[in-house]
Parts: structure tokens; sequence; C-alpha cells
């Protein structure tokens, strides 16, 4: 899939001195015992031809994206419900990640260029056009959910060389009627909103200084944050959230920041009505869940050989 045309988009900016100010406070999850071992219909998702697949988010209808790699070079991906893949690739760019798909299919995620491949930009396509976005000041941008009237969340880092995602060199924003707005956690190192649902509630990962990373969810001016019932540290960017409040995400058996996707020694989560229960695909080393709807249907990726990632859907099951 390409876009029939792409443009730069000039919008206005928020006040960037000033983040979103608002209370805080925390909860307190009550934990499963393990991990659930019924889980329900479990679909494996890979792209033909693909060396990994990662799926990442997943609408009411059931339309999938998420990014895969093949000959090396990483792509977006679409696949719609009836199971067709479509490619997505920024044109120009030699790298490209669909990560957040909204009920009525608008798609955003980031790219990269081959002049500068270390820097990322964040792209929305909307009726097969490409609009790109990018905060003022910005040298990498990572959109990473919309909602259904369009606003959008993601990271940026406004440093000369930016590093991974755990290393505090990021902070939140959210983009909304053409203006960008910081999302910081109070005293927090680098704040990660990864999603956004139709009433405006977000959830995403903050980091505090040398602690491991834990989840937020800021609703009506109100940041509470969540720590896992055993304290282990969670992906400040990979998760989802649905519009029951419901959130999915990583957590690292290390207890070491940053955690980040590996082969081993992680595991997918879903928060519900103030529950933990963890999600692990059978036979798996390693599984991360990315993205949840409103039915519940889970996405995400699991690794079964220690080297690559398969996508998987997850449907009718405990939820």
């Amino acid at each position: 899939m390409t876009g029939k045309a792409i443009a730069a988009v000039a919008l206005a900016l928020v006040t960037v001195a000033s983040n979103w100010s608002g209370s805080r406070s925390a909860a307190i999850l009550q934990a499963e015992g393990k991990a659930v071992t019924s889980l329900g219909t479990v679909t494996p998702i890979d792209v033909p031809g693909a060396t990994s697949t990662l799926a990442v988010d997943i609408n009411a209808s059931g339309a999938i994206v998420g990014r895969y790699l093949s000959a090396g070079q990483t792509h977006g991906f679409l696949r719609n419900p009836e199971g067709e893949f479509s490619t997505i690739d920024v044109p120009g760019a030699s790298f490209t990640v669909a990560a957040g798909i909204n009920d009525t299919g608008d798609i955003v995620g980031w790219y990269a260029l081959p002049t500068a491949p270390a820097q990322r930009h964040g792209f929305l396509l909307q009726d097969g056009i490409f609009t790109l976005v990018d905060p003022p000041g910005s040298t990498s941008t990572n959109l990473l959910g919309i909602n259904e009237r369009g606003d959008i969340v993601g990271r940026y880092c406004a440093l000369a060389t930016c590093t991974a995602p755990g290393t505090g060199v990021f902070h939140g924003f959210v983009l909304r009627d053409g203006a960008f707005r910081i999302i910081d956690v109070p005293g927090a190192a680098e704040t990660i909103p990864f999603g956004i649902n139709g009433s405006g509630r977000l959830a995403g990962g903050f980091l505090l200084d040398h602690s491991a990373a834990e989840l937020f969810v800021l609703d009506n001016d109100e940041f509470v944050t969540i720590t896992l019932p055993g304290g282990q540290p969670v992906s400040l960017d990979k998760g989802g959230l649905n519009e029951r409040g419901d959130v999915v995400g990583f957590y690292c058996d290390a207890m070491l920041p940053p955690c980040s996707v590996a082969p081993i020694g992680i595991h997918g989560f879903l928060i519900s009505g103030g529950a933990f229960t963890p999600i692990d695909i059978p036979g798996a080393t390693a599984t991360g869940a990315a993205g949840i709807n409103a039915r519940g249907d889970v996405v995400g990726a699991y690794s079964n050989d220690t080297r690559f990632f398969h996508g998987y859907l997850l449907s009718r099951w405990i939820y």
C-alpha cells in the first residue's frame, strides 16, 4: 500500500514549556495466580515472505496493523478482516512501521529516510494519502495511537542524538485539533503514551530515575500510575488501550531497564477492572501484547525459536 500523495503538515504548538497539568495517584492491582492456560482462539499472523512479523494494533472491525521484516528491511502492514495483507511504505522511506489504527481505518506510525536512517518521523495515512507529522523541534518522532476523532499520541525527542526508549530522552505528546500538547508524568524522567480512546483517556509508560518503567493512565487531567503486582518493568511504548479502558502491554523478567522486545524473558498482560492477567502463548519463549479492541481481541507477537517473531490474534478468550 502506498499513498496517492505525500504532504507536509504545519500544526500549531501549545506552549511547549508547560506539561499537562494534573494530580497524580497510584493504583494497586489484583494479580491472577498464573498465566491464563486457555487463550481461546490464537491465530498466528505472518506476512507472506517475512522473517519476522509483529502485530501492533487492531480496530473494532478486526483490521490489524503492524510491522514485518523482509530481506533486511522493515515495512508496515495492514491485514484486513478477511485476512488479506497490504504493505505500507511511506514513499521514499527505507523503514516504515504502522503502529495504530482507528475504527475508521486511519493509520499512524513512523518512518526513516535513507539519508538519515537514525532519525524517525511520524505519519498519518488517511484515505490513501500520507501526511507527515513531527512536533516542532523534534529530531525523532513516533506516532503510536489514534482514536476515532483523530487525536494522536506518541513520543518525541529534541536532542541532536536520540537514544532508545528507557534512557530518559523522550517526552509524550497528544495532537488534538491541530495542536500539540506535551504529556509528562509529574516527576518522570521519560513519558510515552501509547494509546488514546474515544473518551480522550490516555495510557502509556513512564520512567522515574533509576527505577523500573511503570504504567500510567491520564483521564480528566489526573494521572494514575500503575505498578504490576510483582514490580516488573513494563515496555514504555508497546501497549494498547480500548474503549472500555482496558490496557495491554509487555513486561520483562529482568528488573534492569529498559524493558524491550526480546526473544526470551518477556510476557504480555491485560489490565481490566483493576485486575492483572499475564498472557503467554503456549510453547513460546516470549510473548507481548500490543493492541486491544473494544470486544477484547488482542494482538501482539511471540517467539518460539529465540530468533524470530510471529504476530498473533487472540480472540474468544476469558475477556
